[in-house]
């Protein structure tokens, strides 16, 4: 009987169980503050830099691969690397835009 008296009093002291999940809680938030957002953030400021990339600008591909744009359509970019030398890359892969007189970004 006080076994049983004693088992109640302890279960009536417990915390409520959402105690419980505000860690769990806390560290999504942590997560969602320091990492996801960021770099969602990144990506769009990406997408948005390659939706405006035009005949004569200078890129460097993710490749490392340094060259001026001939032509851009919906998903590629020719890109002259020297003179004569020319390939396709989808524009997805361009990393960065080498504003006119500058270095790369990445240098």
């Amino acid at each position: 009987m006080i076994d049983i008296l004693a088992a109640g009093a302890g279960a009536a002291d417990a915390p409520p169980a959402w105690i419980n999940l505000l860690p769990i809680v806390g560290m999504v938030l942590i997560f969602w503050f320091l990492i996801i957002r960021p770099q969602m953030k990144r990506q769009k400021e990406h997408q948005a830099k390659i939706g405006g990339l035009k005949k004569g600008d200078q890129v460097v591909t993710a490749g490392g691969l340094v060259g001026k744009v001939v032509k851009v359509d919906d998903t590629y970019a020719d890109i002259e690397l020297a003179q004569g030398v020319r390939v396709k890359a989808v524009k997805s892969t361009i990393g960065d835009i080498i504003p006119p007189g500058g270095s790369a970004a990445n240098d």
